[in-house]
């Protein structure tokens, strides 16, 4: 497992190099609807490259850019090391259902931004992958949390009425995205 230090690292090299498609402006309308509240913090791990991030992305009603790009980093597509700016939303969701089922216990990533050659690569070899992935447009994620029921995220998912909740026991994972509310079984 990577320790924090050498995450930043990694994060500073790519931040340096210059990250796809990160924006400020492109959630300057979605902050303005989103309730100020609390400090929120999430606990990440990405299961394929051991990084872990515990990141205080929201304070004082609004994002925190340098904390949502470190988790941006963490999401990246790992296959080809890119990173783009997530839908923050999605991280809004994230929180909510790492609040109701296990606040000190880092939420498992296993898939989030996908380049279009990664979606590609991967859609040839599942027909479960979409053509038109909304992982591929930094709007997805694929997640789990070790000590809850696949089934009892799946129902927390459903019940945030935010978006697209899949369901794959079978591969032992939720899917969620920001696009339009609809649920399916994989």
């Amino acid at each position: 497992m990577l320790d924090r230090r050498r995450f930043l690292q990694q994060f500073a090299a790519v931040s340096a190099a210059g990250m796809t498609g990160l924006s400020t402006n492109a959630y300057a309308a979605s902050e303005s609807i989103i309730d100020p509240g609390p400090d929120r913090t999430l606990s990440l791990y990405n299961i394929h490259t051991g990084e872990t991030v515990k990141s205080t992305f929201w304070s004082q009603g609004q994002f925190i850019d340098s904390e949502i790009e470190m988790i941006d980093m963490l999401v990246r597509d790992f296959r080809a090391n890119d990173v783009m700016a997530m839908d923050r939303k999605l991280y809004q969701d994230l929180y909510e259902l790492q609040s109701r089922l296990s606040p000190n216990k880092p939420m498992y990533i296993i898939s989030g931004y996908r380049s279009p050659k990664t979606n590609a690569a991967l859609r040839n070899g599942s027909s479960g992958v979409a053509k038109k992935s909304l992982h591929m447009q930094g709007r997805a994620i694929d997640l789990r949390i070790p000590g809850v029921s696949h089934k009892e995220l799946h129902r927390a998912a459903l019940e945030l009425r935010s978006g697209g909740v899949g369901y794959y026991p079978e591969s032992g994972f939720v899917h969620l995205d920001t696009g339009r509310v609809r649920r399916w079984q994989g």
